[in-house]
């Protein structure tokens, strides 16, 4: 801990100790806390100093069984939190410092985050001073780097976009857009001997029109990139110049000019302070003054443990006021992985191995760089190619174990751009289909017909398709990259790749299959997950609780809770919707829906807690039965994003009994529960075709035609939105 830390430390118990007054004589000398009271607005508080049995100590304000007011909490690892508290959580200003001796002061928001403005200083003296969004820089904020380089400019989840100068210390300096920590967009770089480069920037790299200056006035104009093969452009001397720069090639900017204009990444924090536990364990005396301790949860909430069947009950009662979260009456099995693996012998087998061997062919062959400006060209539907597999191997293709097949790639260049713009590195996304783990099924058919498989890290989702969705999907493509490409934080699902299998032989069976994005890929188990339409026919499972597992998916009319998002990701979240919405009806699009999942902090139904209390989950989330979740592949940029690890609260709902027709929304209760949400729009490739149109006058001609799900794009669109604007709602 560094000399000002200290001193700052022994000044805030001093003026605890002022603040106190004289300490009421303790009734023993064992007595494992120190006890005086202040008065504070009416409140009147205690100075407390507990001695927790995992090493941990708190000391300083206390209220109702919590710190409140002022107080330090030291971890036994050597973590330390000094500053504001508001009934047991972290709120305020404060100091975090961590045993390596990075600290962070500033402000602290509910959960213990960093949030609001703050300066961080690494173990080293790098330094981050500026706003911070959940425990990420995020807003407008300066980077000092221990190699002297210097940042100033704007932030978004941990990294630099935006507006941003770069200045490194040799002097070379760059000013303009960033995107993802790199540059990006229209900016200008300087180097000291006064050389310049303005222009278009991707991932990093000039890319596009731009201009070289050098210090003598002579400038070189042109299409830039790495691949020579695109590079073009015209060299102009200065007047009086003796055309000393004619013989320079442009491919030096990339392989000179930019080696020492490299950007540092920021330090990784070891462990962000909402991550930390606080393990307030209740100390009671019992008759004979020997203090008892009860079975503790992850977060410091009582609950019951049952052993006979490997379920946990959150059987604590909620209680009004307390800011701990509260855990809803769920009995819970610790969630097992979904699906059955298809091993040799699965009646799948080979499908699989000829879906890995096409991937692996189709993402690690040779092809150009691409970029993200595609030709109109890439979207046409003829734009497939078709690969010959047989089992001896071939020029192209390796020897396998499984029968002659035909593989077919749809607009690959389209796809490989998406994939590039979804930030999918390709080593990761062959690995993650094509590794030695086996593709997983699911238990059962989804209602279409089509069959889906998970991989083994749970990244990507696998789903065979009709013919008719084929079609569907090639004809909204240009719209669908446009759409995805302008919106960052767009809802709607991911897709990485569509291919086709044609087995030979007699059959002639073809297999058509989508690759896209599994919402529900976290380190957070998932307690509850819906399926969301804004419609009421059909939509309940009818399956009592005790039937109910965390794979359930449940429907509109089983839906008891209406979510309370941050003010900032709700304005974001009904922007977006609108977004998705108003492109999906554009497409002639319906029958989607809002899947949603559901962690709530505080439950505690893992494999791994012993009956005496101990469980090493962080946050209250529970580990992935079967999974070793520090091999858990995610994508960093996943950790928390519009619908993805968003800390949120649900309000728990009732239903009037005494409707004539379904109640959508229940009627909130005020019993709130803190969660992370994940939600996406999903089952987006149904148009309203003459199918969906013989089923609106059908099932319109024997029930109410707006408790249906078939109905025209733009009734949909309309009816869908009015109900999620009514189940997300913002927190106030």
């Amino acid at each position: 801990m560094n000399k000002d830390l200290t001193s700052l430390v022994k000044a805030w118990e001093t003026a605890v100790r002022k603040s106190a007054g004289p300490k009421k004589r303790a009734n023993s000398i064992f007595t494992p806390m120190s006890v005086a009271h202040v008065d504070d607005d009416n409140d009147v508080s205690q100075i407390a100093e507990k001695v927790l049995s995992n090493g941990d100590i708190y000391k300083g304000q206390w209220h109702e069984n919590s710190p409140h007011g002022h107080g330090k909490y030291l971890w036994s690892d050597g973590c330390m939190y000094v500053g504001e508290w508001k009934k047991g959580d972290i709120i305020g200003k404060g100091i975090f410092s961590w045993p390596s001796g990075a600290t962070y002061e500033g402000d602290f928001k509910s959960g213990g985050y960093m949030d609001g403005k703050g300066t961080y200083i690494g173990p080293v003296g790098d330094t981050y001073k500026g706003c911070w969004v959940m425990d990420l820089r995020h807003g407008e904020g300066t980077q000092s780097y221990l190699n002297g380089d210097f940042y100033d400019g704007d932030w978004k989840k941990g990294l630099q976009s935006g507006q941003g100068r770069y200045q490194w210390k040799n002097g070379n300096h760059y000013i303009g857009q960033w995107r993802h920590g790199l540059f990006y967009g229209n900016g200008t770089i300087m180097w000291s001997n006064g050389n310049r480069y303005d222009g278009c920037w991707e991932e990093g790299l000039p890319k596009g029109n731009g201009t070289f200056r050098w210090g003598d006035g002579s400038f070189y104009v042109g299409v830039w990139s790495k691949d020579p093969k695109e590079q073009s452009g015209t060299y102009y001397p200065s007047s009086g110049s003796s055309g000393g720069n004619l013989e320079w090639d442009p491919q030096e900017l990339f392989s000179v000019d930019l080696n020492d204009c490299k950007v540092c990444p920021c330090e990784k924090v070891s462990v962000f302070p909402s991550r930390k536990i606080l393990n307030m364990l209740e100390l009671e005396n019992d008759d004979e003054s020997v203090m008892r301790r009860k079975k503790m949860s992850v977060d410091g909430r009582l609950s019951n443990y049952s052993s006979e069947d490997g379920s946990y009950d959150g059987l604590e009662s909620p209680q009004v006021g307390n800011s701990i979260p509260r855990v809803p009456h769920l009995r819970l099995k610790a969630p097992k992985k979904q699906g059955e693996a298809i091993c040799k012998g699965h009646k799948h087998y080979e499908l699989m191995l000829n879906l890995q061997l096409g991937i692996r062919h189709a993402v690690g062959r040779p092809a150009p760089s691409t970029s993200l400006d595609l030709k109109s060209s890439a979207f046409d539907a003829k734009e497939k190619v078709w690969t010959k597999f047989p089992p001896e191997g071939s020029k192209h293709t390796p020897p396998h174990p499984s029968c002659e097949f035909r593989w077919k790639d749809y607009c690959p260049v389209v796809f490989r751009a998406l994939r590039k713009l979804f930030k999918v590195d390709p080593a990761d996304y062959m690995i993650s289909l094509c590794g030695d783990d086996a593709l997983r099924e699911l238990s059962s058919p989804g209602k279409s017909g089509s069959f889906f498989y998970l991989t083994n890290d749970d990244r990507y989702m696998i789903k065979t398709m009709k013919k008719a969705e084929v079609k569907v999907f090639l004809r909204m493509l240009p719209g669908y990259y446009k759409h995805v490409r302008a919106f960052e934080n767009t809802l709607v699902t991911k897709f990485f790749g569509l291919h086709c299998v044609r087995l030979t032989g007699a059959s002639q069976k073809k297999v058509r299959f989508v690759i896209m994005g599994n919402l529900f890929c976290s380190k957070y188990p998932i307690h509850r997950r819906f399926d969301l339409k804004g419609s009421t026919f059909g939509r309940s499972t009818d399956k009592p609780d005790a039937e109910i597992e965390p794979t359930t998916t449940l429907k509109d009319l089983d839906l008891n809770y209406i979510f309370r998002l941050r003010k900032s990701w709700f304005h974001e979240f009904c922007r977006q919707v609108d977004k998705d919405c108003d492109f999906l009806e554009q497409e002639r699009i319906m029958d989607y829906s809002m899947l949603v999942g559901l962690h709530f902090r505080g439950i505690s139904c893992s494999d791994n807690v012993s009956p005496s209390g101990n469980d090493n989950s962080d946050d209250g989330a529970t580990r992935l039965s079967g999974v070793d979740v520090d091999h858990l592949v995610v994508d960093p940029s996943r950790w928390t994003q519009l619908g993805i690890n968003m800390p949120a609260r649900a309000e728990l709902t009732r239903r009037r009994s005494n409707c004539d027709t379904p109640q959508l929304v229940g009627e909130p209760t005020g019993e709130l529960y803190e969660i992370i949400i994940f939600f996406g729009i999903i089952d987006i490739l149904q148009n309203y075709d003459i199918s969906k149109k013989l089923e609106h006058a059908y099932k319109a001609f024997q029930y109410d035609s707006t408790s249906i799900s078939a109905v025209d794009p733009k009734q949909y669109s309309k009816r869908f939105r009015d109900f999620i604007f009514s189940v997300f709602v913002e927190d106030t």
